[in-house]
């Protein structure tokens, strides 16, 4: 079996076009989504992810707001910043850029937010709404900011046409920016879940079931080939940086000779999470509205 290709790119285009049509509708009504991005210190890839939203604002119709600061800043001066961008009605979605210095608690700066400026979807106010929704359909339906690495995990699937209702999948990684959110998105989704983690026993028979398999491990090639059900789906979240360039956390040629469809690094989710997060900012200034 040769796994057909779940091009990221290719999704987060269909994603754009709705960003563009929803900005040019609100540019009508007077109004042009503003996303602010809070980047501490000088972390070389956190750089390239902001500077990629920045271009993504500018190409898709939305005001970017770029707030650089020194590594060296209090939480106090974190949080008034937060403060300042709560009250810009300029302002419709803020990021604040992971990881911050290990001196920060990036729990207090998410709880800072507005949640109805929470573009990357992880105020627990915004979780905890979406979380108690009966069904995808209603989830997407809400508006709700929605976390974006899980999101665009979801748009891949629904894009391919991968069936999620009943399929048993099967999420290695437990982290509350995209395992455990995803999980529930898959859930909510009408599949049958397991999530999976370091301490899972016999970790390979569980991947072995999964009708869809999401690696998010954050370890190079972690998942083998032979840890993958011939005719399963497979996204690969792991972005891993190796002398020969990044892999992820799946051995993708061995897996794609038995997954039926699976996603590339790069580019496969990776393009999707800013995508998504442009999605989550141009619905807050609907919303705003």
């Amino acid at each position: 079996m040769s796994a057909k290709i779940m091009d990221g790119k290719v999704v987060a285009a269909t994603v754009y076009e709705r960003v563009k049509a929803k900005a040019a509708d609100l540019a009508l009504r007077g109004v042009t989504p503003g996303l602010a991005t809070i980047l501490v210190g000088d972390d070389p890839a956190s750089k390239v992810y902001v500077g990629s939203k920045i271009k993504a604002c500018a190409a898709n119709g939305l005001k970017s707001f770029h707030e650089p600061m020194p590594r060296t800043i209090s939480q106090k001066d974190l949080l008034a910043k937060i403060a300042e961008l709560n009250r810009s009605p300029e302002v419709h979605g803020i990021l604040v850029q992971m990881p911050l210095p290990p001196h920060l608690n990036v729990d207090e700066a998410l709880r800072a937010l507005d949640p109805a400026k929470d573009a990357d979807g992880l105020h627990p106010a915004n979780q905890g709404r979406w979380i108690q929704m009966k069904s995808w359909k209603d989830v997407k339906a809400s508006g709700l900011p929605l976390p974006c690495t899980p999101a665009g995990c979801m748009e891949i699937l629904e894009h391919y046409g991968i069936p999620i209702s009943g399929a048993h999948a099967v999420v290695a990684g437990r982290s509350l920016l995209v395992g455990k959110p995803l999980a529930l998105m898959l859930l909510s989704a009408d599949a049958t879940v397991t999530q999976a983690h370091s301490r899972t026993r016999d970790l390979a028979d569980v991947c072995r079931r999964a009708d869809i398999l999401v690696a998010a491990v954050g370890k190079p090639r972690f998942i083998p080939g032979d840890w993958v059900k011939e005719g399963a789906a497979v996204i690969d979240v792991g972005i891993n940086r190796l002398p020969e360039g990044l892999v992820g956390d799946v051995d993708f040629a061995a897996a794609s000779a038995r997954a039926a469809a699976i996603t590339p690094v790069p580019g496969g989710v990776g393009p999707m999470t800013v995508a998504m997060l442009l999605w989550n900012t141009v619905c807050a200034a609907s919303h705003f509205l």
